[in-house]
């Protein structure tokens, strides 16, 4: 591959690399050095790229691998610093600041959100991916499927006990604060 092609394909997913990367760990530093590590990846091995999938869908698969590999290794808690990080993919807090900017209502929402990510992190990584990939990414079911190499049904599955097990946790949660 030809330096200008590689620096095409950095400048066409550096911005998706590094957001997907933030969803993960939260620290724009660490989000930088994953993003890193996905382009070296990306450079050493992108002649093994068969074309059966998008080059989007197998940079976003190596991202998602490099982050959670990022993440066992460091022992990082996922979403911990979620609430103020500042980029240009669509987060959760966005629509909170746009409703109020009332400094107590802020300061409820951002606890209780955080309560949420905190349950969260307690998912299985496949759970926390497809919630991260739909939820905050928001990607198509199919898309999602195509990136975690499952089927659209399995997608859904996984969703569908995320939101199960997000509901479990969270009344958990609640109940032990009483």
């Amino acid at each position: 591959m030809s330096p200008a092609n590689f620096k095409d394909i950095v400048l066409s997913y550096q911005k998706q690399v590094y957001n997907l990367a933030l969803n993960y760990v939260q620290i724009p530093a660490d989000a930088e050095e994953i993003t890193q590590d996905v382009f070296l990846k990306v450079y050493d091995k992108i002649e093994q790229f068969e074309g059966n999938a998008q080059l989007k869908t197998w940079i976003y698969r190596i991202t998602i691998n490099t982050s959670l590999d990022f993440l066992k290794s460091k022992k990082f808690k996922l979403f911990k610093t979620f609430f103020g990080i500042s980029t240009d993919a669509p987060l959760a807090n966005d629509s909170l600041q746009k409703n109020s900017q009332h400094p107590g209502i802020l300061l409820e929402q951002k606890e209780g959100l955080q309560r949420v990510l905190k349950a969260i992190d307690k998912l299985p990584a496949q759970q926390k991916t497809v919630l991260v990939l739909l939820k905050i990414e928001q990607l198509k079911q199919q898309e999602v499927a195509e990136i975690m190499d499952l089927r659209t049904k399995a997608v859904e599955s996984l969703f569908q006990r995320a939101k199960k097990n997000l509901h479990q946790i969270l009344n958990t949660t609640k109940e032990n604060e009483k």
